[in-house]
Parts: structure tokens; sequence; C-alpha cells
């Protein structure tokens, strides 16, 4: 993917991060601990609405510094000026400001929740009462400010992959199992599975590929990298 997913013609990019852990919960984390390796971790992910392709996502922090990496790398794969879309977490608007300048167009999809406690024992999300669509940067389409494809990946996230399933003991026990685990899913999703509205892979309908990958190549193709 590092190879191939470049001068991307996206016309537009949603973005988002979905939580998992590592060794323990963030509760458990200790002094004693290496904080950059265990408790929570995000995987910020990039996605075309239109081909469903993802070029682009991070393991790793909620920080700034992460998001201006993921916003960066993004930028670097795209061929022309695209309108991305994000929630209204903070570090994307510094992000997009140095990856992109002024040759973007930029919109936050933002969401105002109930006030309702979150009860022990709860963990679906609260439910939304409220949403705005905000211009940040350039001229996006209103129309299209909005996350929703991108969270719905996140729902394909935890159901391949075990280790972002809450409730669950298959959490990563390294960090280094976590991104390993993302980039294989990620290459699959890609390369080898085909998206039922599409009736190609998203590495098809976005010309990164001409045709669709076995399994077995994309085994071969890991282990030889």
């Amino acid at each position: 993917m590092g190879e191939e997913m470049r001068e991307l013609p996206c016309r537009r990019i949603q973005v988002d991060e979905i939580w998992a852990y590592v060794g323990k919960k963030q509760a458990q984390v200790t002094k004693e601990d290496d904080r950059s390796r265990v408790g929570d971790m995000w995987t910020f992910v990039a996605l075309d609405p239109e081909t469903k392709l993802v070029p682009s996502y991070l393991v790793g922090k909620r920080t700034s510094r992460n998001a201006v990496t993921f916003i960066t790398d993004l930028s670097e794969r795209l061929a022309n000026r695209v309108q991305l879309s994000s929630d209204a977490l903070n570090s994307y608007v510094t992000a997009v400001e140095e990856a992109f300048g002024t040759d973007v167009d930029y919109g936050q999809a933002v969401k105002f929740y109930e006030a309702e406690p979150v009860s022990p024992g709860r963990y679906s999300p609260p439910r939304v009462t409220k949403s705005e669509r905000n211009t940040m940067v350039g001229r996006p389409d209103p129309l299209h400010i909005s996350t929703s494809l991108v969270e719905r990946q996140n729902l394909t996230m935890r159901m391949s992959m075990r280790r972002f399933t809450r409730l669950t003991n298959a959490f990563s026990k390294k960090v280094e199992n976590l991104r390993a685990a993302v980039s294989l899913h990620f290459a699959h999703y890609n390369y080898v599975r085909m998206h039922k509205t599409l009736r190609m892979t998203p590495a098809m309908a976005a010309g990164v590929s001409n045709r669709l990958w076995s399994l077995e190549e994309l085994v071969d193709r890991t282990t030889s990298n």
C-alpha cells in the first residue's frame, strides 16, 4: 500500500479514529509502564466515500503529533485538491493547516449528544441530539461534509478484527501486533475483498489495481516484504 497508494484521484475523503487498547485498559496503566506502548490506542483512518478506498491509516496515541503525521501522509498520496471531512477533534485543524495549507476544502461534521450519564456496563454511545456542518477551510460542499461512511468503516474493522471488539480477551498484547493486524486488514480490504455495491475491490474502483488479488497473492506479497 505504501508503494501503490500514490497520485490518487480521490475527490472526497472522510477521516475518523477508532479506539482499541494494548496490554491493559488505560485505567490500569501505572507509572512503571511505558505509556507510549500500552493503554488506549487509536487507529486514524481515511476513506474515499466514492470508491471506498482506504488510502492512509495510522495506529498510535490520539495526539496532535499523530494527527499531523496521519494527515500529512494522506496529503502526499493525493493527486488533486479534495474535500476533506472530519469530526470535531481539534487536532485536525492544525494537522490540515500544516499538511494542506489552503489547498483543500475542509469541513467538520460536529455531533451533539444527550446529557444522560453513562451507567455501569453501558457501552453503546449516547443518542445524537443535534449535528452541525462547519466550513473550516476553502469552500466544501455542505452536503458532503460527513463522516458517516468512515464511521461505518469502523464497524467493518470491529467485525473483521476481534482485537477491536469490546468486552473481549483478544486485545493486542503488543502495539506491534495491533499495527500488523491493521495493516493486513486494510491490504485485504483494499485489494482482495469484493465490495458489494461496487462489484469490485476499492483498489480497482480507484484505479490503483486493474485486477482482483487472491488471498494467496496477498500472503506472498506480505511475506516477501
